[in-house]
């Protein structure tokens, strides 16, 4: 029986090849185009970020008012939640340029439960390794802090 596509039409391959084709989609890490103060960039989207989320697949602001992030205490295990979701297997987080977003230990610890390697660091080195991981492949994800 031949391959169908919608309707039952019929899609015919030599030999029924599609009866034996494995398609394997794995939504790639977005690289983070560019970085400067108060402003990101990930390649393919056109918004511009002050801070941001980025995973396999997708981004989109960062907006701390969701689940009442400040620079003190920091990064909540709320604020990874949704990246989490999506099934990376390293999170990066950029502190700031500055490093004045706090990190405690309870956010790296739910994140380690999990089974997520994370990396906290300065966000332009944050960005570098980030980009690093995703050019090899890495289902990375982050959480960016573009000013202080």
């Amino acid at each position: 029986m031949p391959f169908t596509a919608g309707r039952g039409s019929p899609i015919h391959t030599p030999g029924n090849l599609a009866n034996k084709l494995q398609f394997n989609f794995v939504m790639s890490s977005p690289e983070i185009a560019s970085l400067s103060w108060g402003q990101m960039k990930v390649k393919g989207c056109s918004t511009t970020y002050k801070d941001c989320k980025v995973w396999p697949g997708g981004s989109r602001t960062w907006d701390w008012r969701e689940t009442g992030t400040n620079h003190s205490p920091g990064v909540q295990p709320a604020d990874l939640e949704e990246v989490v979701k999506k099934g990376v297997k390293t999170v990066v987080i950029g502190r700031g340029m500055s490093e004045a977003l706090q990190v405690p230990a309870s956010t790296v610890d739910y994140l380690k439960k999990n089974g997520i390697d994370v990396l906290v660091l300065q966000t332009e080195k944050a960005v570098a390794e980030y980009n690093a991981l995703a050019a090899q492949g890495v289902k990375v994800g982050g959480v960016f802090h573009s000013t202080c």
